[in-house]
């Protein structure tokens, strides 16, 4: 009974996710996505190119935008490598996460091209999956820290 509760909030809590990274991925205007910059196709098809350029150039591009770059693409896709096996049963194996997270990256990337906001970044697909992977290892630590502090074997 309690697995089930558990499974409805972790589903209302991924909806809502889901909306607020909607939100920041095409709409927020804080993060370049105005009217004004839609147009243009802009691409990377060069795996570590952008990681690179924020790296070299940090003390010109700022910390600011070298951390939401860097870790906000790992830290956006966490809840999504998280809330998966807790609203899913089949999903709690980080292959199938893991594999799940590239495609929505892709998915979110490719909509970014064609609707032309923000950039297709190959850069992004890979800090996006490790972020969805580092969200299924959290999720695993706490539902291991759980079984053992419960007393029990929940799935």
């Amino acid at each position: 009974m309690k697995k089930n509760r558990y499974r409805r909030l972790g589903f209302v809590l991924f909806v809502l996710y889901l909306v607020l990274l909607t939100y920041f991925l095409f709409f927020a205007e804080e993060m370049g996505r105005s009217p004004d910059e839609r147009g243009v196709y802009r691409y990377n098809l060069v795996l570590f190119k952008e990681i690179r350029r924020f790296i070299v150039y940090r003390e010109l591009l700022g910390w600011r935008a070298v951390f939401l770059n860097i870790f906000g693409n790992v830290l956006a896709f966490m809840p999504f490598g998280f809330f998966l096996p807790v609203i899913w049963k089949r999903l709690h194996h980080f292959y199938t996460v893991t594999l799940l997270s590239f495609t929505m990256s892709l998915g979110v990337e490719t909509l970014q091209l064609v609707m032309r906001v923000g950039s297709f970044d190959v850069d992004d697909l890979l800090l996006n999956t490790i972020g969805g992977l580092a969200g299924y290892v959290v999720f695993s630590l706490a539902k291991g820290v759980w079984n053992r502090y419960s007393g029990t074997d929940r799935e």
